[in-house]
């Protein structure tokens, strides 16, 4: 029982550490784009709540998995990296899918988007699409920041998202 309590207070320490690290990574990219004046690119805000999600999950269920998986986390930096890494993959994906309008409504973020040349999409217009496709309003920076977290604290969430849009596209009309 005492390595049970040891290895909780190590792995503890290491989200705490990694935890404190994306904070920071979140606030530097924050003070960047602010000091020289660029736009947020708001993918890498949903890449470090999706990662954040991952180690807060990861923390919540700390006390309830079993001493194997909690021996091999305590050991392993790689291992504790791996449920936030997912977390940032989901919640870009679901960024993606937001901004393709796969999934809308009230409780979901609208955006704002670039108007698309005469001439076509072409990569400059690509570019512009990535830096300057933002939230129509706070309100939906809010609710991107949510389902970002969402998305890493909840591994099984975009999946089922996925799984549920492609059954919807299976069905015959």
């Amino acid at each position: 029982m005492e390595t049970r309590i040891e290895n909780i207070l190590t792995v503890t320490k290491k989200l705490i550490l990694l935890s404190a690290t994306t904070l920071l990574s979140i606030a530097l990219i924050f003070g960047a784009t602010l000091f020289w004046g660029n736009k947020l690119m708001i993918s890498w805000i949903c890449i470090m709540c999706g990662i954040l999600g991952g180690f807060v999950s990861i923390q919540q269920r700390i006390k309830k998995i079993s001493s194997k998986e909690l021996q091999l986390l305590s050991k392993s930096w790689f291992q504790i990296l791996l449920i936030p890494i997912y977390g940032g993959i989901f919640s870009l994906i679901l960024y993606v899918i937001f901004l393709s309008n796969m999934l809308s409504g009230q409780f979901f973020p609208s955006f704002n988007f670039p108007s698309i040349p005469e001439s076509g999409v072409d990569t400059v217009y690509l570019q512009n699409f990535l830096i300057n496709t933002y939230p129509q309003s706070g309100q939906d920076l809010a609710k991107l920041i949510f389902w970002c977290f969402l998305a890493g604290f909840s591994e099984r969430f975009v999946p089922q998202v996925i799984s549920n849009i492609s059954n919807e596209t299976e069905q015959p009309k």
